[in-house]
């Protein structure tokens, strides 16, 4: 039977993947599985059926009308999105007087001057503690439930899936981040990412941090006003795209090498740091470098791929050396310098 493509959407968008499904009552089936069994929903296809994952280890769709089951929502999961913080400085003179030109503070100034600032803060700590009462200060009432979300003024998916978003602080590499929080049932498409990046950026400049920015947080020698957002080089990332290394492309999931201390045969996963023994090492430092090129060769790894790898392993997968591309530009360079005669 073919089902309306609306209803489709409509019942995708209300139970999304990850679902948890109660079975009451099933019809007919030669093999029925026990009423009060709990699953996990995989999808729903193209025909309406709900494709279920039982946690007994079956694997069996149930149908709207001819199957009883409850729907219970999936636990939401936590997704952060990341900001750079900046802040303006008062200081006060010696008669508590604010003065009246700030300075502008980044969010590695926010870390850096904590000991100085606050003493007793754990160590890169920073502002943390201050900023954070600050957010939730200028929280209202009427977000207590969903946060940001209660000024999102659409009815769309992603409504439906972020259950709440709320700003916060926390300290990665060395920096005091602007971090928005947001509960989100089910995964997000691409398309709803976005939108639900565009929202928040737009709270942070003109909405609710625009308001934040304006409230004083009195610490040690002064006031500090902090921006969530900035119009200097600013951006929203999720975790992934802010603090996880970015892999160059063209790198083979692994390659083989030797150590150049022992001859030892070795192999390196890509994105991951050191390497592992390899089960063909030989005993031999010159067969070994010969069984590593005939591994890499046999597996379709150039030259330039196993340099790139032997650096990512080493200095990190985000470094220039770690990009096969920039080895196959040299060879180029040096292949157009010669003289062929």
């Amino acid at each position: 039977m073919k089902i309306a493509k609306e209803w489709l959407d409509f019942l995708r968008e209300q139970y999304p993947a990850g679902s948890r499904i109660q079975l009451r009552e099933i019809g007919s089936d030669p093999a029925p599985i026990p009423p009060g069994s709990m699953g996990t929903l995989d999808y729903i296809d193209d025909a309406g059926q709900f494709q279920i994952s039982w946690d007994k280890g079956r694997s069996l769709a149930l149908v709207i009308g001819a199957d009883r089951f409850t729907v219970l929502p999936p636990e939401p999961a936590l997704l952060k999105l990341y900001m750079p913080l900046t802040a303006d400085f008062y200081p006060r003179d010696e008669w508590g007087d604010s003065s009246e030109e700030g300075e502008r503070w980044d969010d590695r100034t926010l870390t850096e001057y904590e000991d100085q600032i606050l003493g007793a803060l754990v160590k890169n700590r920073g502002y943390q503690d201050q900023i954070t009462a600050a957010l939730v200060k200028n929280r209202m009432p009427e977000e207590r439930e969903r946060g940001l979300m209660h000024w999102y003024g659409e009815q769309d998916s992603l409504n439906a899936k972020v259950r709440s978003a709320e700003f916060t602080v926390e300290v990665r590499d060395g920096c005091l981040w602007g971090v928005a929080e947001c509960q989100v049932v089910g995964e997000l498409t691409s398309g709803e990412l976005t939108r639900l990046k565009d929202f928040i950026s737009g709270q942070a400049s003109d909405g609710w941090g625009e308001g934040f920015e304006q409230r004083e947080i009195k610490v040690d020698g002064g006031e500090l006003y902090v921006h969530l957002w900035n119009s200097d080089d600013w951006s929203i990332q999720t975790e992934q795209e802010q603090f996880v290394p970015q892999i160059a492309k063209g790198l083979p999931e692994l390659c083989f090498s030797t150590l150049q201390t022992t001859g030892q045969l070795i192999c390196i996963r890509r994105g991951e740091s050191g390497y592992y023994p390899s089960e063909w090492e030989t005993g031999d430092k010159e067969r070994n470098v010969e069984e590593a090129d005939r591994l890499n060769e046999r597996m379709g790894v150039t030259p330039a791929q196993r340099m790139a790898m032997e650096i990512g392993s080493m200095a990190g997968w985000d470094v220039p050396g770690a990009d096969p591309k920039n080895y196959e530009i040299q060879r180029k360079e040096q292949i157009g310098g010669m003289t062929l005669d």
